[in-house]
């Protein structure tokens, strides 16, 4: 079963980076594993993912801002 559910999980997340980063994707992705790490009371995990998803939120941004100028 845990087989089974990490293949899933893997191409689940190679799909997302296929499209073309999915950046905001995996930001909401961390921003709820962040969330349910705060309420289970795991700190350090919680700060970590919501780093991430901060770095995943601007480099979309600056992506985005980009693409609109070219």
């Amino acid at each position: 079963m845990v087989t089974a559910l990490s293949a899933v999980a893997s191409s689940v997340g190679a799909e997302l980076l296929q499209v073309g980063g999915g950046f905001i994707e995996l930001a909401v992705l961390f921003l709820i594993l962040a969330a349910v790490a705060g309420i289970a009371g795991a700190n350090g995990v919680a700060g970590l993912s919501m780093s991430i998803a901060k770095w995943f939120v601007i480099i979309f941004v600056v992506l985005a801002i980009v693409s609109l100028v070219l």
